[in-house]
């Protein structure tokens, strides 16, 4: 099964529910917090191409944000994803 990373910060809402429904697959994921790390957060911004949080890792995949995550979900796709 991939490593599973998400980027998040303490206050942001959707970063409970990514991490909610990952839970509810049943995966464990690396938390990786960006509050106050002006440097990380640049460096997710570089990775990422993105400004918000949360941001999602797949292995090397990056999934994106909350919205990705859940659209992959309803879309049947992120079980595939978890398997590869």
């Amino acid at each position: 099964m991939a490593q599973v990373r998400i980027y998040t910060t303490r206050t942001c809402g959707y970063c409970v529910a990514a991490k909610n429904l990952l839970a509810k697959k049943g995966l464990t994921f690396d938390e990786i917090p960006v509050d106050g790390d002006y440097a990380l957060r640049r460096e997710l911004v570089v990775m990422s191409g993105r400004h918000t949080v949360p941001q999602i890792w797949l292995g090397e995949t990056h999934i994106g944000g909350y919205d990705d995550l859940r659209r992959l979900e309803q879309q049947g796709e992120l079980d595939r994803l978890i398997a590869s």
